[in-house]
């Protein structure tokens, strides 16, 4: 009997394995990359004692240490054992992730993944097979968008490394990724990515700020420096959700008469309209931030497509949601709002 039931359960996992193929491949090849990565780490203390490592980047990695207290004891987030080892990248991207959208709506293609549920995006730690992926979801009709990342969190399942991409970042910039990635290990709501990544920015960005005025003071130019930066992406952000619901608006008049050719034609010309507006957007940032905060940017030679609007909503759609629940109903009294969300939202 035993052999007939090995043989049965061997059959079902050979099925599985037919079936699942793709994504069995896709998950070794992500856990291979995942631990070449843990298996190449220093732990923070070994760096921090290493002459040869330059004192300006033991500087940050030792700010990384304040901020991950600061994140727990101060803003509540949970203990982590987090941002305790480094990972040098060499000067190399350590990850792509790729979104894809369909060409005449604002919608995404989902991936599935077991146990994690439901995402907008997929990641690669091999470029090839990005770009393979790419290829084949625009030979399917996707329009499609492809970028490094800088970091992410594996939501406490494993203890994220300090990655030396992060060093570069100035003071703000570092503590909101920082805060943002400890908020995944926090609050993760099963197939409800827009939320977890709003919520993430939401929370990185106001941690972020109570972080430089306890260090620095509110007076000081890294809080004025983040401040400035803050209030240009808030206005930058208005303008990219009108501009989404300019092409939705675009969209929903299409009919299934309309040639793809004039579909294209007024696509184009809205996308190009959103992207030549861009430069009203008032910044009163220094040259010097300008230069050291990349992110968010319009490119009026390459036109953005319908994966980059996807991808921005991902991340920003909900924020005043947050902002207005946080400041009107908790009375910005974060701690409580943190656990009215846990108590709320299941968490994985």
């Amino acid at each position: 009997m035993w052999k007939k039931v090995g043989i049965g359960v061997l059959l079902v996992l050979l099925v599985i394995g037919v079936w699942q193929r793709e994504l069995i491949s896709y998950g070794l090849m992500q856990g291979r990359g995942q631990l070449r990565i843990l298996f190449n780490t220093k732990p923070v203390d070994e760096v921090l004692a290493d002459a040869s490592f330059p004192d300006s980047l033991k500087t940050k990695i030792e700010l990384i240490q304040e901020i991950k207290r600061f994140a727990i004891d101060s803003v509540g987030l949970d203990p982590s054992g987090s941002y305790e080892s480094f990972y040098d990248q060499h000067g190399k991207p350590i990850l792509w992730v790729i979104t894809a959208a369909e060409p005449y709506k604002l919608v995404a293609k989902q991936w599935n993944f077991p146990i994690i549920g439901t995402f907008s995006y997929k990641g690669f730690f091999k470029k090839d097979r990005a770009d393979e992926q790419v290829t084949e979801l625009k030979q399917a009709g996707w329009d499609t968008r492809v970028g490094e990342v800088s970091a992410w969190s594996t939501l406490g399942f494993l203890k994220d490394p300090i990655l030396s991409s992060m060093l570069e970042r100035p003071v703000g910039s570092l503590a909101e990724l920082i805060i943002h990635e400890l908020t995944h290990g926090t609050l993760f709501v099963k197939n409800s990515l827009e939320y977890n990544e709003n919520l993430a920015d939401f929370v990185g960005e106001y941690g972020a700020l109570r972080f430089l005025a306890f260090k620095y003071g509110k007076a000081s130019e890294e809080y004025q420096n983040y401040l400035a930066t803050k209030a240009f992406y808030d206005r930058y952000d208005e303008h990219i959700l009108r501009g989404t619901q300019t092409l939705d608006s675009l969209y929903g008049s299409f009919k299934p008469t309309t040639p793809v050719a004039v579909k294209d034609s007024l696509k184009w010309q809205a996308i190009r309209q959103i992207v030549v507006t861009s430069d009203t957007i008032r910044d009163e940032r220094s040259t010097a931030t300008r230069r050291s905060v990349k992110k968010r940017s319009l490119n009026k030679l390459n036109l953005p497509n319908n994966a980059y609007f996807i991808g921005y909503l991902t991340y920003r759609k909900q924020q005043n949601r947050f902002r207005e629940e946080f400041v009107t109903r908790f009375h910005s009294d974060f701690k409580e709002y943190l656990t009215y969300l846990k108590k709320t939202y299941p968490s994985l």
